[in-house]
C-alpha cells in the first residue's frame, strides 16, 4: 500500500515551523504505540489542510479514502478506521491533524473502552489547577492513568463498567462528589460561566457518541502538541507540556504508558 504525499514542505504550525512533511513523519514513526489505541475504532478527524494559522474543520464522512483503507457505516455516515501506518500516512496527507476515536470498539460498540474523566479548566484556571485535582481523583479511581489533552487539560483513563450508562453514572458521581468537597476548584456542570477559574471535571464524554482525542495525538494549536500519556509522577511535578519531537523520543525511552 502505497500513499502519494504531496506539498510536504508546506508550514502548518508557523511559529514551530512545522511543515506538513514533519506531520506525516511523525504520524509514521508514532503509528506503533498509536495504532493499538486506534484499530476497530471509527475516527471524527479535525483537518487544517492550509495550517493551524487558518480554520480548520472537523470531518466524520470519510472521503476519498483509498479501497484499502477500512471506513465503517456508523449512524448514516462512513467514518475512517485507521488499522495499519498507510492509513495514518494517507489521513496526515489530507491535512488531518487531530484523531478523535469513538469510545469503543466496532465489535463491542454498547462496551465503553474506558471510565474518562476530561479535566478542562475554565481560563484564568490552566493546566496546574487541573493537575491539582487529577491528584485528588487518583485516590477515588482505583487504577487510574492520566494523559494530557494537549490544550491545557488532562484526561483520567480508568478500567470501565461493561455498558456506558454505568459509566456515565460513575463518572457523574466522581464529579458532583469532587465538586461538592472542592467547590474552589472543581465544577461538574458546563456553564461557561459556572467553570470561570475552575476546572470542569467533564463526565458527559462517557457516552458512545462522544469522541475524545487520541494517545498520541497531535493537536491543532499554535505549537505542535501532542496528547501524550504520563507517570504520576510527572502530574505530580507538573511536566505536562509535550510537543511532536518529546513524543517520539519519550516513547523511544518508555514505550506506550497506556499499552
Amino acid at each position: 500500500m502505497s500513499v502519494a504525499l504531496t506539498n510536504l514542505d508546506r508550514v502548518l504550525w508557523p511559529d514551530a515551523g512545522f511543515t506538513k512533511g514533519d506531520l506525516v513523519d511523525y504520524y509514521r514513526r508514532i503509528a506503533p504505540v498509536l495504532l493499538p489505541h486506534l484499530r476497530g475504532r471509527p475516527l471524527t478527524l479535525w483537518r487544517f489542510p492550509s495550517g493551524v494559522h487558518e480554520r480548520g474543520w472537523w470531518q466524520n464522512e470519510c472521503r476519498g479514502a483509498p479501497e484499502w483503507m477500512r471506513t465503517a457505516e456508523l449512524r448514516g455516515q462512513r467514518f475512517c478506521v485507521a488499522e495499519d501506518e498507510a492509513s495514518l500516512v494517507w489521513l496526515a496527507n489530507q491535512g488531518t491533524v487531530e484523531l478523535h476515536p469513538f469510545p469503543f470498539r466496532l465489535d463491542g460498540p454498547e462496551r465503553p473502552l474506558a471510565l474518562l474523566l476530561d479535566l478542562d479548566p475554565g481560563p484564568p484556571a490552566g493546566l496546574e489547577a487541573a493537575r491539582d485535582v487529577a491528584l485528588l481523583l487518583r485516590e477515588r479511581v482505583p487504577g487510574a492513568r492520566v494523559k494530557t489533552s494537549g490544550r491545557g487539560g488532562l484526561h483520567l483513563l480508568a478500567p470501565p463498567p461493561p455498558t456506558f450508562a454505568a459509566a456515565k453514572a460513575r463518572a457523574r458521581e466522581l464529579a458532583e462528589e469532587l465538586a461538592a468537597a472542592r467547590p474552589d476548584l472543581v465544577v461538574a456542570v458546563q456553564s461557561r460561566a459556572a467553570r470561570r477559574g475552575r476546572v470542569l471535571v467533564d463526565w458527559l464524554q462517557n457516552d458512545p457518541t462522544r469522541t475524545t482525542v487520541a494517545p498520541y495525538s497531535l493537536r491543532g494549536a499554535r505549537r505542535p502538541a501532542v496528547s501524550t500519556p504520563v507517570t504520576w509522577d510527572e502530574v505530580e511535578r507538573g511536566e505536562l507540556a509535550f510537543e511532536a519531537a518529546d513524543v517520539l523520543a519519550r516513547v523511544e525511552r518508555l514505550g506506550d504508558l497506556l499499552g
